[in-house]
Order: structure tokens, then sequence, then C-alpha cells
């Protein structure tokens, strides 16, 4: 590989090392190397779990044997060398403008999308990682319910926060901000109500209404491990109509049948089409009116850990059959412009007896 480690979940996962800029991961017959710059060598030798080489002493070899500026396709093919090795295997994702100047120096080089599918199935202390980082999720939500619960509510349902006009950014700001003293970094937090709730990552902007559902839905990843949360709640701050009280509870029904079905076995898009059907017989239809979707049109949920969307999805197309060890959302949603969106997301850990819920924030939909 050739990565970054801040941004390529694999590359972290197979070095311990968070590195803003590219360095090279090598693996043959079992034994993990990295060739590291002269700035990050000695940090990567404390934090690595691999054995870790100057990247510079490689150059000046090569220099001595007459390269000129020797980089990282030099560097690698003379690393092969070293281990009388032609060949290799690399994620989908390695550079293409790389992996044809190796070719071009007689390396084989053959994608793999399967080299690091154990990140699909965490231990206990991955489990544990992901916990850690819904709680800074959780600091974060319980940062926006507090923002909310100050606010007044106004002639013409107008939310009033210290004298201004609440919005969506005034409560986006007081999440990220909580969720920074937590030890996280959030990006792109969704504080979206009303008809924006009804695009599903639309992030919200301008000013939040009294008796509208306003979806929360915070992810932040936490910076000494990488590993993210995901959690999601709506609510209405004053009083929800009949009809966003029952669409919400459609949705908490529907994320309950869900959490039931995650057994080891289980079809993962079956869990999905169950909800799906559920939300039906509820008389909640799923479909396209004028132009744009309504209903429920994502997934169940989607895999977590050290990236935010990874394997396995829980879904329409998803393939395959649930297994201990995977750790998934759940988030059922129904959106609809003239009542709102609601979405609920918990997180899961699917053990040997079903799922385990890593979330602990409540529920509430008015406040």
């Amino acid at each position: 590989m050739v990565a970054d480690s801040e941004r390529d979940a694999n590359m972290l996962h197979a070095t311990g090392l968070f590195a803003p800029d590219a360095f090279i991961y090598l693996k043959t017959k079992g034994e993990a190397t990295i060739f590291a710059s002269d700035l990050e060598i000695d940090r990567a030798r404390r934090q690595s779990h691999c054995r870790v080489e100057a990247l510079s002493a490689m150059q000046e070899k090569l220099r001595a044997r007459g390269a000129r500026h020797p980089g990282f396709a030099e560097v690698i093919v003379e690393a092969l060398r070293q281990r009388r090795a032609r060949r290799v295997m690399a994620p989908e994702n390695f550079p293409l403008g790389l992996a044809r100047q190796l070719e071009a120096a007689g390396v084989r080089v053959t994608p793999r999308g399967d080299l690091f599918s154990e990140r699909e199935f965490k231990t206990a202390e991955q489990a544990r990682k992901i916990s850690a980082s819904l709680r800074m999720a959780e600091a974060g939500m319980a940062e926006a319910m507090r923002i909310l619960r100050a606010s007044k509510i106004g002639k013409g349902g107008k939310l009033m926060h210290e004298g201004r006009r609440l919005t969506s950014e005034r409560v986006r700001e007081g999440i990220d901000c909580a969720i920074l003293q937590a030890g996280g970094l959030a990006a792109h937090t969704i504080v979206a109500g009303g008809r924006q709730a009804c695009d599903p990552h639309e992030c919200g902007h301008g000013p939040l209404r009294a008796n509208e559902l306003i979806i929360l839905d915070i992810f932040p990843r936490a910076q000494a491990t990488g590993y993210f949360g995901d959690i999601t709640r709506t609510v209405v701050r004053g009083r929800a109509s009949e009809a966003a009280r029952r669409l919400y509870g459609t949705v908490l029904q529907g994320q309950r049948l869900a959490f039931g079905k995650l057994q080891p076995g289980a079809a993962a898009a079956g869990v999905h089409h169950a909800v799906e059907k559920f939300f039906e017989g509820r008389g909640y239809r799923t479909g396209r009116r004028h132009g744009r979707m309504e209903g429920f049109f994502h997934g169940t949920g989607h895999g977590l850990g050290l990236e935010i969307h990874e394997a396995p999805r829980v879904g329409s197309t998803a393939k395959g059959r649930l297994k201990a060890g995977q750790v998934v959302t759940v988030e059922p949603g129904l959106y609809y412009p003239e009542i709102g969106g609601a979405r609920l997301e918990d997180v899961a850990w699917i053990t040997a007896s079903g799922a385990k819920n890593l979330t602990r924030f409540e529920k509430r939909l008015e406040i």
C-alpha cells in the first residue's frame, strides 16, 4: 500500500500509525514493513506494530547506484528485489500512476478488494473503541438538546436563543465544539428541520422552527484511535403534530423490528426488507412524487469502524448474511415534505446471542 493513514482506513488498520502524508507498507512472508520519512520515522518506531525502515536510507542507496530522483516506485522495486519478489497484491484504491510505474519496471500489480476483510469483524477491544466514539457523539447530542431546550418559542413559531434566531448553524457549532472537547472531530454534522430534513444528507441551514421535526445526525471520529461513532435523533422543540407523532412512532417501531432481526445468519437484505414491509403496512409508501423521493429510500444500516461507511451493508441490494462480530448502524427513516423527516440511529454489535446496542442516548420526540 502507498497511502496516508489519516484518510486510508486500511493503512491505519495495518500499521497502527496516524500519518498525514503517504508512506509505503509492504508485507512479504508474513512480515510487515513500512518505509517512513525522516519526519515520521522516530514516531513510527514508537507507535507502529510494523518493522520500520528509513525511506531516505533506501533512496540514498539508489542514488549511489545512479538513480537521480528515486521516488516511491524505485524504492518499492528495490524493496521487492531484496525480497526476491516480482508480484504484489494491492488494494483497489492503489494509485493508478504508481501501479503503471511498477509494471513498467517489471512488477506485476494485482488489485484485490478483500485484503483487509478482517476489518469487518470487530474484537471486543475494537467495539470498545467504537463505544468511546459514540460517547463523543452523545456529548454532541446532549449539547444540541441543551441548546434546543434553552430556546424560546416566539411569535410565528420562531425559535430564539440568547436573543437571536436559532439556526442550524448555531446548533451544529455547539455540537462540534462539544465533540472536540470530548476528544473527537466532527464533520458535516446534520441539523436539518422541516422540509430540509427530507433530504437525508442535507446538513441543514438557516432558522429552525418550533413544532417541526428536526433531525440531528452526528458522526465524529475519535482523534486518538480513528474509530467513528454515529447517532441520529429526531426531535421537536414544542409540540409535534399528530402526523409527525405517528411518523416518529412508526420509525421507532421499525428500528426495534430491525434490532430484533440482527442475528448471526440473518440475510442482511432480509432485515431491510422486513422494515420496508412494516412501513408499507403502516401506510407509508415509498416512491417518487412531484419529482422527489419520499418514504423510506435509503438502507437500514451500514458497517461502522475506521470508516463511517464500511462493510457490511444492510439494505435492499446487500449480499450475504450477518455474522457475529460485525458492527452496524440501525437507522430507518421516513420522509414526507408535508410532514417532515424522522430518522433514528443506534449502533449494534452483533454477537452470538443477538444484537447489543452500543448507544446509550435516550429517544424523546418533544423537548
